[in-house]
């Protein structure tokens, strides 16, 4: 068996315990990857998962990459492409999974041999914090691939500004894929006449501190500056409301926050996909908080609007206790301008809200054609579903009075009732 790999990639066949490369597109990260772990695991029996912070399906994992890999490598008589796992004639096993929300059925996987991370520059830091110390088995390895994002991504913290001392990093760009295809090398350069800071964000995996056209950019700049994001206690003494944008194929954002005299405190956040009503309020149960009002989208009638049952999530709500109240219909214009008013007022917890944070950066406008004439409107993305839960927080928000003095006391002068 012949197989070709970028020289800098010759660090995947060397043992360390973090193999990890970044950069921009088209520096065959992926593919490379995917041809290092499939000769290795022919070459000896292993357990490799491959994951990713959030897979709805096996559509969206690396399971068609490595099946492209096995044939372009002829590998057909060594592994049997199944629809949810790949499995090798020797015993080696490729299984894929989504590491949000499943981290705590992958605890108990100690036994593989290797987990490879694809686009891994949105594992959050509470997956990686519950994953790395899974990969336990003597010799295990993790494999890291992405293209940076946002300079404030965990995984771009982790392996890049700050790497374990154990682990081999490497960037690798086009200019280190002999087979860069020509198409794209046109495209690469027309882009770094027009936008250079784009240019160098694709192809140069240079990371961002904002992304063009980022729709908070000014407010999560100064909150930034303010050191806003950081450790928020939760006050048992105020209840916590909940702001949701809700999906079901689609993805569910809550916001948790309590508001006060002048400022907000988001203490927590839940992001998930193909839930149902059921495991949303279950996981806000066993977060112990002390709740107020629920506030779901004034359009929730057009939702997917069961989540996998046959009542709708209002009544389901009810049902369960919850106090529902139903945001105020307003633009996604007015909602956004509620937004940047509130965020100047605004404490984020920095790991329990770390996901929605990242949605905030990256909620961003874009050029959408309609049949007259283009448009700039924020994208619809995976972002924009924390973002619009956040828009509903400030719709729906309310902070508190203070109670006003009281009125100083004065003393009657003593009439005598016989005057």
């Amino acid at each position: 068996m012949e197989a070709s790999f970028p020289d800098k990639l010759a660090f995947l066949f060397e043992p360390h315990r973090y193999k990890v490369a970044y950069g921009g597109r088209g520096g065959a990260k992926s593919w490379g990857f995917a041809r290092a772990l499939l000769i290795q695991g022919a070459g000896r029996p292993l357990r490799i998962l491959c994951a990713r912070e959030t897979q709805k399906s096996i559509a969206d994992s690396v399971h068609k990459l490595l099946d492209d890999q096995i044939q372009a490598l002829e590998l057909q008589s060594v592994y049997t492409v199944e629809k949810a796992c790949i499995i090798g004639a020797n015993g080696t096993e490729f299984t894929f999974a989504g590491l949000a929300h499943n981290i705590d059925a992958i605890k108990s996987l100690e036994a593989y041999d290797m987990v490879w991370v694809e686009e891994a520059q949105t594992v959050s830091k509470a997956s990686w914090d519950k994953l790395i110390p899974t990969i336990r088995k003597d010799g295990s390895e993790i494999w890291v691939s992405f293209n940076p994002e946002l300079e404030t991504d965990d995984t771009y913290k982790r392996f890049v500004l700050d790497p374990p001392a154990s682990a081999a990093v490497v960037k690798l760009n086009f200019r280190d894929n002999p087979w860069f295809p020509g198409v794209l090398r046109q495209e690469m350069q027309e882009l770094e006449k027009r936008d250079p800071d784009g240019y160098n964000h694709i192809y140069e995996g240079c990371p961002v501190s904002m992304l063009a056209g980022a729709i908070y950019a000014a407010e999560l700049r100064a909150i930034d500056a303010e050191g806003r994001i950081t450790r928020v206690s939760y006050d048992r003494t105020r209840p916590v409301d909940c702001f949701w944008d809700l999906g079901y194929g689609d993805k569910t954002a809550v916001w948790f926050a309590q508001a006060f005299p002048f400022e907000y405190r988001l203490i927590d956040y839940i992001e998930a996909s193909g839930k149902t009503i059921h495991w949303y309020l279950a996981e806000m149960q066993a977060r112990g908080y002390v709740y107020g009002a629920d506030w779901l989208p004034w359009d929730l009638g057009l939702h997917a609007a069961q989540m996998g049952s046959g009542k709708s999530i209002e009544e389901l709500m009810r049902l369960a206790g919850r106090k529902v109240r139903i945001t105020p219909k307003l633009s996604v214009a007015d909602g956004i301008n509620a937004a940047r008013s509130i965020l100047p007022q605004c404490w984020f917890d920095a790991e329990r809200c770390a996901v929605g944070i990242r949605a905030l950066r990256l909620y961003r406008y874009g050029v959408i054609q309609t049949l007259n004439h283009p448009t700039r409107e924020p994208l619809h993305d995976d972002a924009s579903h924390g973002a619009d839960a956040f828009r509903y927080l400030a719709v729906g928000i309310k902070q508190p009075r203070r109670e006003p003095p009281p009125a100083p006391r004065r003393e009657l002068a003593h009439v005598s009732p016989w005057s």
